[in-house]
């Protein structure tokens, strides 16, 4: 349709593709924008989740009540960028690299993260005890995994042990992936008890578990076998390579709903799988160049969106309980069982405060609340994992993103001077996401100002 009919014709239809212009044009005028002073505002240690949520919470304020419900309904967007963001993350972790620190990354997954969904789970039950028990379960597991692009600054910065920075870099690269079948389970069991027998949803739930980890193996290991394959014999090119890797996760995620399987953990195991076939992305960064650049711009649209809702989110649903929980959440709830998790490690004390306090909650955790908001009937429970979650990703943008500079130089300051053996031993240079920008670069690499 013509852009001066959109001007003058008054149908339902043409209002709502004005809508949809007029946000499109927004968003790429505040990319651009963005871009264009990325190194000034890393001066001030504003990162782009920080940003982007200020920027949709300043367009919240000059839309009417009510009216945000259109922009909630982006959970194509989500689930794609979460789809994504698990391949990418787990694909970026090749099983050579972590030999050395298999048993600490293996604390931080297998005992940290579900102490931290634990105590998470008794604390929202203490918190809210008229909470259901898979609401509760649902808010513990959607705060449980953390995001290094709120805290790059960290991850990237050479001041901090290389070790330090994988050991961060892979948990979040990997934590995601594994509770995302428990936020799954809880979404199932919630919704069996608005109206299905909670006992077919759950088996349904399993069921889709396994068909998802059947599917993402096959397809990452046999996309890794075929491109190595294809590069063995010169038939295909770098760019064509990243183009065929970027719908890897894509085809992993579509076949398994196809066949009623669970698409985000197929996604999740496709990138291990693919990690372990294609050896050769060691020789060939490229590879993942694509999935990561695509998934910065749909990470910019979830948190605008994020940022467009939470205000009203918080503003009409939290309260001490809420706000108390999204401070237990940043602090005890993580470090306490990274603490545990990591005793005996051969890590310092400092470095285990470092870790713990690194956890800050993000993307995943947004996506997993728009998806929550899709699958389930609103009510009070809901609303009350809506805002708790709201409170704490809010509080982890800014917290984080504004400690993670100069926490790390401190750090950095100390490790110079005490030289702990256990930090400074051998360890791959991490790659990660600059704030989702999609830069990388190594410690031998200048710095850039700034977070």
């Amino acid at each position: 349709m013509p852009l001066t009919a959109l001007a003058t014709t008054p149908d339902p239809e043409a209002t709502e593709a004005t809508v949809e212009l007029l946000a499109f044009l927004l968003f790429g005028v505040l990319v651009v924008a963005f871009v264009a002073i990325t190194t000034m505002l890393r001066r001030h240690r504003v990162t782009a989740p920080i940003a982007f949520v200020a920027a949709g919470t300043v367009i919240a304020l000059f839309v009417s009540p009510g009216e945000e419900q259109r922009w909630i309904g982006i959970r194509t967007v989500a689930e794609v960028t979460l789809v994504l963001l698990l391949f990418h993350d787990a694909a970026q972790v090749r099983p050579r690299e972590i030999e050395r620190d298999r048993l600490v990354m293996l604390r931080l997954l297998f005992i940290g993260l579900p102490l931290t969904v634990l105590l998470g789970y008794l604390t929202a039950r203490w918190l809210f005890p008229d909470l259901p028990v898979m609401m509760a379960l649902l808010l513990a597991a959607a705060l449980a995994p953390t995001d290094a692009g709120l805290g790059a600054a960290t991850v990237l910065n050479p001041v901090v042990p290389v070790r330090v920075r994988r050991l961060l870099n892979v948990e979040s690269g990997l934590n995601d992936g594994l509770v995302t079948p428990v936020v799954l389970f809880a979404i199932a069991a919630v919704a069996g008890s608005e109206g299905l027998r909670v006992g077919v949803s759950l088996t349904s739930s399993a069921l889709e578990l396994v068909l998802g980890i059947a599917v993402g193996t096959g397809i990452g290991v046999a996309g890794g076998t075929v491109l190595g394959w294809s590069r063995r014999r010169g038939t295909s090119t770098p760019d064509g390579r990243a183009l065929a890797v970027l719908l890897l996760p894509l085809l992993a995620y579509a076949l398994a709903l196809l066949v009623a399987g669970n698409g985000f953990v197929a996604a999740f195991v496709c990138g291990t799988s693919f990690a372990g076939a294609a050896r050769w992305i060691q020789q060939e960064g490229s590879a993942l160049h694509l999935t990561e650049a695509l998934a910065d711009p749909l990470g910019y649209v979830v948190w605008l969106v994020f940022g467009f809702v939470a205000l009203r989110v918080v503003w009409g649903s939290v309260g001490v309980p809420e706000l108390a929980f999204a401070v237990l959440a940043l602090t005890v709830l993580r470090m306490g069982p990274v603490a545990l998790s990591l005793m005996g490690s051969g890590l310092r004390w400092p470095t285990v405060l470092f870790i713990g306090w690194f956890g800050p909650r993000g993307l995943a955790s947004v996506v997993f609340a728009l998806i929550a908001v899709e699958s389930l009937v609103s009510d009070a429970a809901l609303d009350v994992v809506l805002g708790t979650i709201s409170i704490t990703v809010l509080g982890s943008v800014v917290a984080h993103g504004m400690s993670a500079d100069p926490w790390s130089e401190r750090f950095g300051a100390w490790v110079r001077r005490t030289r702990p053996a256990g930090e400074l031993a051998g360890a791959s240079e991490p790659r990660s996401r600059d704030g989702r920008i999609g830069a990388t670069r190594t410690a031998a690499a200048p710095a850039p100002p700034g977070p």
